[in-house]
This record gives C-alpha cells, sequence and structure tokens, in this order.
C-alpha cells in the first residue's frame, strides 16, 4: 500500500508566536496519528510558481491515515491556534508504491 503524505508550504512568513503554540500541540497530534516528519526546513529553492518559504513534508502509513490525521480532533486545536497567523499550502496526497 502507498505511503501517504502532507506537504506545508508556506506563503510567507509567519506569526512567530501562532507557529509556535501550532508546533507545540500540531507535532505529538501528528505523531499520535501515525505521521513521521521528513522534512522541516526554511532552507527553499523555489522554481517555477513556488515561494522560498518554511515547508515542511510528513509521512503517513496510507493516504486514508493523512487524512485521518489532519481531521483529528487533536490536530484541529493545533490549527485554532494557528487561526490567521500562517498562509499555507497544505496538501495531502499518496506517494508511490
Amino acid at each position: 500500500m502507498p505511503k501517504g503524505y502532507m506537504l506545508s508550504a508556506h506563503r510567507k512568513l509567519a506569526d512567530p508566536e501562532k507557529a509556535e503554540a501550532y508546533r507545540v500541540l500540531a507535532r505529538p497530534a501528528l505523531e499520535a496519528m501515525g505521521g513521521k516528519i521528513i522534512a522541516a526546513a526554511d532552507n527553499i529553492v523555489a522554481k517555477e510558481n513556488g515561494l522560498a518559504e518554511r515547508t515542511v513534508l510528513i509521512e503517513f502509513e496510507s493516504m486514508a491515515a493523512a487524512v485521518a490525521a489532519y481531521e483529528s480532533d487533536g490536530y484541529k486545536k493545533a490549527l485554532d491556534v494557528l487561526e490567521g497567523g500562517a498562509d499555507r499550502d497544505i496538501r495531502l496526497f499518496e506517494g508511490l508504491e
């Protein structure tokens, strides 16, 4: 079964206080749902329509697991504290077998 992934690509610098409050809640919530952060970087080379802003990639056992993690109560709490503090492009997608 292919792995599932969550990609968070920021469009601009996030509010530092809200971003920190989000990280305190988001990481344990996503890890509790089987998520493994495999990349998180501010050193970005943007191409085509990309922006050189923070990018995070999280791996899950399946696409269904990635969707369930994003929709989980724990992650919703993290999103609540981030509200208005970040402009991100979030993508949930299935990997190759």
